[in-house]
């Protein structure tokens, strides 16, 4: 099928997302049974964590844990927001910074400042988003970010998106005194983070059976194989542990002297899909195909390249004494494996 299909639907009896580009699976998103990336809460200071400058929290969902920390005592509360998934047996990864994120505004109430993103560079658009901005935002003392979906958005629409997100980041605030720990707001479930986050014109296909319909359900089968095709001939094999994720890159049947280069720059093109949809994150580590280490910097050119366009955020760490290219990639999603039990 061609041009962007979004389908929502439940995989395995969970609220699911799915983003179809010319029939191939682009982007997935899975609901978990562990609190969303989002979620913020008023939270009860429990124990803080010497010589790391941390402090353990208390939550409705468990222990959650705060980096860098200061002139907090154990029984303060304190509004926290989280940031990513934790791991198994670990405690909620947190930011004080809270952001009141939408499809067309982010109010950001630590960060005081009206912004307009980059990527609008029409000078009248931006203008008049400036107007919004200052017109909704008047009296306010809070920060806002209108996002690139604002460059062919209504008037209407982002006025509207600024006032719902103003409106929830006073709501919330107004609850950072009380007593106890709450869940104030819920992360975004996978139906509406789509809304949120996949602003480009598509067809949406909202009907129960739109996974199988669209040919996503097809291709969340192949994600449950160690093993993803390249083109050429080589393979990438995917193989998450407890510590890391290990990525291996096969040439195939391809024994020129190019190989090695081919498949491992395929590699960089095909990775960031491949961690986005199987919802891996962490520590990566690559064992890539042989090739001459004056090819190492082509190499980490297209991998940047291609992470430059992945809407998870991931840092290309550099090269081991073994040869292996390590990445760090933030835990935004849970790991298919874990929400398809």
């Amino acid at each position: 099928m061609k041009g962007r299909v979004i389908a929502l639907d439940h995989l395995d009896g969970v609220e699911a997302a799915a983003l179809m580009v010319d029939g191939r699976l682009e982007d997935l998103l899975v609901a978990g049974d562990r609190p969303a990336p989002g979620t913020i809460y008023r939270a009860i200071a429990d124990r803080p964590v010497k010589g790391q400058g941390g402090m353990f929290f208390k939550t409705p969902d468990g222990s959650a844990f705060l980096r860098q920390v200061r002139g907090l005592s154990p029984g303060q509360s304190m509004l926290v927001q989280v940031t990513g998934y934790a791991e198994a047996g670990k405690a909620i990864p947190v930011t004080s910074k809270l952001l009141f994120k939408s499809r067309y505004a982010i109010v950001t109430p630590d960060a005081p400042g009206l912004n307009i993103s980059r990527r609008i560079r029409d000078e009248e658009r931006r203008v008049a988003l400036l107007e919004i901005a200052h017109e909704e935002m008047d009296g306010r003392d809070y920060g806002l970010i209108l996002r690139s979906s604002c460059a062919e958005a209504s008037e209407d629409e982002i006025a509207s998106d600024i006032r719902d997100m103003a409106g929830l980041a006073q709501q919330v605030l107004a609850d950072a005194g009380g007593d106890g720990a709450v869940k104030l707001i819920e992360g975004d479930a996978p139906h509406l983070l789509a809304w949120r986050e996949w602003t480009e014109p598509a067809t949406i296909d909202a009907d129960a059976g739109s996974f199988e319909r669209s040919g996503a359900l097809d291709e969340i089968e192949l994600l449950g194989l160690a093993s993803a095709p390249l083109p050429g001939g080589g393979q990438l094999f995917i193989e998450p542990t407890r510590a890391l994720v290990a990525v291996d890159v096969n040439t195939g049947a391809d024994a020129s002297p190019a190989a090695g280069l081919k498949a491992n720059l395929a590699t960089a093109k095909e990775l960031p899909r491949q961690l986005r949809l199987r919802g891996l994150g962490g520590q990566i580590v690559l064992d890539l195909a042989p090739m001459g280490k004056k090819d190492r910097r082509q190499m980490e050119s297209a991998l940047r390249g291609a992470l430059k366009s992945d809407s998870v955020e991931t840092i290309v760490v550099g090269w081991t004494p073994l040869g292996h290219l390590e990445l760090q990639r933030k835990r935004e999603r849970l790991p298919l494996s874990e929400t398809r039990r």
